[in-house]
């Protein structure tokens, strides 16, 4: 994981559902706030998941996903999730991702996709507008 700077950032408040009995975040949590950045990642490079892969051949399948645990979020705690797409292979494109509470990383990740025909589901590559619109946005 890096330091590099992380082009989308998304705050989330952190609600009792969501935490133990001690008011602090369930550790599965973690990749539903992941998940959340990295849709809007796809809203950001105008790639709305699931609306722009329908009818296109393509679809995207979670292959991995790490968590690394480094402080604890608690209950109504504001936190903020940033996400970038920090390698694009020929079929996959992996995320990294890192949850920050005021300041300070308390979270860091990442969730790898592959790229597949939806009905076989087998690897296919990332077609030349998706990763073009992905390696515009982490252009800047």
């Amino acid at each position: 994981m890096t330091d590099m700077p992380f082009r989308l950032r998304e705050r989330l408040r952190v609600r009792w559902a969501e935490t133990d009995l001690q008011g602090i975040v369930f550790n599965g949590h973690y990749l539903t706030y992941f998940d959340v950045a990295i849709t809007e990642y796809w809203r950001a490079i105008g790639k709305p998941y699931p609306a722009a892969f329908v009818g296109t051949g393509v679809d995207l399948f979670a292959v991995k996903s790490t968590v690394e645990y480094l402080a604890p979020a608690r209950y109504d705690e504001l936190v903020e999730v940033g996400c970038r797409a920090a390698r694009l292979g020929r079929t996959s494109i992996a995320f990294e991702l890192a949850i920050w509470r005021d300041g300070e990383r308390i979270t860091r990740g990442e969730v790898v996709y592959a790229c597949a025909d939806p009905v076989a589901r087998c690897a296919i590559p990332i077609p030349l507008p998706l990763r073009d619109a992905i390696e515009a946005f982490e252009r800047g």
